[in-house]
């Protein structure tokens, strides 16, 4: 079997020409028209010495050309790379450098930044430019992106593609630098793409992609493309034959975001945790008059799992939704799912039905028994490993019997009824008094707390204790939560050891873009409130 992306992507194109695939604003794009694009832009990046294996970083915010240069670039067989648009100048340098990239497809906005690293990056050649409001000097060298399409050819004269073609995705995780997961295009279409879940039965052949399409589908993803959280279910939803609605907003907006999805009558909404889905919920009750959005069915959150309350609250008002909340991470694909529904009993700690390449490892990499806490783990269409990281490819994905695992470091274990416990990261796990403490469930009896906004938990040096469970807070609007209080409802929950023995308030969470907690940020927060207290 050899299943590439872009050999995928041009059949689904042939058989729904002129079928909407992508909307982004006043842009509407049929799979012929997207396709065009991208073939042109595969052409100038090729002029401009890209060829396979060769890197192109995508420096953009959302919008039809971030999918666009993920296309061209796999047309090439090259590899696409996200970027953090948030990154500085040295995360940006140490990115584009660890990458390997040949060319950038980057946003007007950014080319200060920009500008300022690439005197250091010698392999950096082809400057591809989207024009925006900014109005940053562009200096020689760079070809705006309208005029380099425009300029190009749109024939599909591409050489032969192969399964084995990377894909590369740059995780930062919640501690280190940023690393590259390198899948084969097979496995990252079966791993998280949509492709083992494309009618009955995972697909065997190229061809068989066009027996499983489902235009009705629109896909929204509410977060980052430079998260895989977003540009997967982006690709799922092409891969499907549906469209994928973008969002030109920079920044999120939950009413604007619920007027879009009325708008477009979006059927599948892809959030990552509390951090969207609770705002979302919130405004939807406030507006006026109510956005019809009944064509939603599902809502999934992936990348953060999602609070009792937050579930319960969305169940509750919009009873026609399924909500899922999906587990798995940029070294496994997705792995899992909770579901919840009017009706239905709501899951109070994160507990997910997961697929049969999953289970349980314990430290001698073999399988445990129910009810033993291990490593989550998963086999099968999985990642060749870290780009540029030998050490680190080899402690996370260890081949055992000939059998190559992937396990990032997730700590489960396995129920009576073959459903999986996620209990957290190891690397953010919290020790105190010699037990172990993970920091989602703690955050998630808090943030059921009608005065808490939002909440992250970490430990901090104590002389007793070796770690202090400390819960950083981001009250509601006019609330000042009490410590004895805060602890008061989260013993309702949890067992003792796990309950916040210290409070620090902020006005803020900080998050990634794509509504991860950055816990080296509350670390730092708590340990600075501990010192100066």
């Amino acid at each position: 079997m050899e299943l590439n992306l872009a050999d995928l992507w041009e059949r689904v194109v042939d058989e729904i020409p002129h079928h909407e695939a992508l909307v982004c604003g006043d842009r509407r794009l049929s799979y012929a028209a997207t396709d065009e694009r991208a073939n042109r832009l595969a052409h100038h990046l090729g002029a401009l010495g890209v060829g396979a294996g060769d890197h192109v970083a995508l420096y953009l915010y959302n919008g039809t050309e971030y999918l666009e240069g993920m296309l061209a670039a796999l047309k090439l067989r090259a590899v696409p790379i996200n970027v953090n648009y948030r990154y500085g100048a040295d995360e940006l340098r140490y990115l584009l450098a660890d990458a390997d990239a040949r060319a950038v497809i980057f946003h007007r906005e950014f080319m200060p930044t920009l500008d300022a690293v690439r005197a250091d990056l010698p392999e950096l050649a082809g400057f591809v430019m989207v024009d925006d409001a900014s109005g940053a000097i562009i200096p020689a060298g760079v070809t705006e992106y309208e005029s380099a399409l425009a300029a190009a050819s749109s024939a599909r004269d591409f050489d032969a593609r192969s399964a084995d073609d990377l894909y590369i995705l740059y995780t930062g995780g919640t501690t280190g630098m940023p690393k590259g997961v390198m899948w084969r295009a097979e496995d990252i279409f079966f791993g998280a793409l949509g492709g083992g879940n494309l009618g009955d039965a995972p697909i065997t052949a190229p061809e068989q992609i066009s027996d499983h399409l489902d235009p009705h589908r629109r896909g929204l993803p509410a977060c980052p493309f430079m998260h895989g959280t977003a540009h997967w279910m982006a690709f799922g939803t092409l891969y499907s034959g549906g469209t994928v609605v973008i969002s030109p907003d920079r920044h999120f907006d939950p009413e604007r975001l619920w007027r879009l999805i009325e708008r477009e009558q979006v059927t599948f909404l892809v959030i990552v945790g509390d951090a969207f889905a609770r705002p979302l919920i919130e405004t939807l009750d406030r507006m006026t008059p109510a956005p019809d959005v009944s064509p939603l069915t599902v809502v999934l959150s992936g990348g953060a799992v999602l609070s009792p309350a937050v579930k319960a609250a969305w169940v509750d008002r919009l009873p026609g939704t399924l909500l899922i909340d999906g587990f798995g991470a940029s070294e496994t694909g997705g792995q899992g799912q909770s579901v919840s529904a009017a009706g239905g009993a709501i899951e109070t700690t994160p507990r997910f039905r997961v697929n049969d390449e999953t289970t349980v490892l314990g430290d001698d990499f073999r399988p445990v028994a129910p009810g033993v806490i291990g490593k989550l783990a998963r086999r099968g269409h999985v990642p060749l490993g870290y780009y540029h990281d030998a050490e680190k490819t080899a402690a996370t994905f260890p081949v055992i019997d000939g059998v190559r695992w992937s396990v990032p470091g997730d700590h489960a274990r396995i129920e009576d009824d073959g459903t999986i416990s996620v209990l957290g990261r190891g690397s953010v796990s919290i020790n105190t008094g010699g037990e172990k403490v993970y920091p989602e469930e703690v955050e998630s009896a808090l943030k059921s707390h009608p005065a808490v906004f939002d909440a992250v938990v970490v430990g901090v040096p104590d002389e007793r204790w070796g770690e202090r469970v400390t819960a950083v807070v981001q009250p509601r609007p006019g609330a000042h939560p009490e410590l004895d209080d805060l602890a008061a409802h989260a013993r309702a929950h949890l067992a003792p050891y796990k309950v916040p023995r210290a409070l620090v308030l902020v006005d803020d969470i900080v998050r990634s873009p794509s509504g991860k907690p950055d816990y080296r940020w509350a670390r730092a927060t708590a340990v600075a409130a501990q010192t100066t207290s």
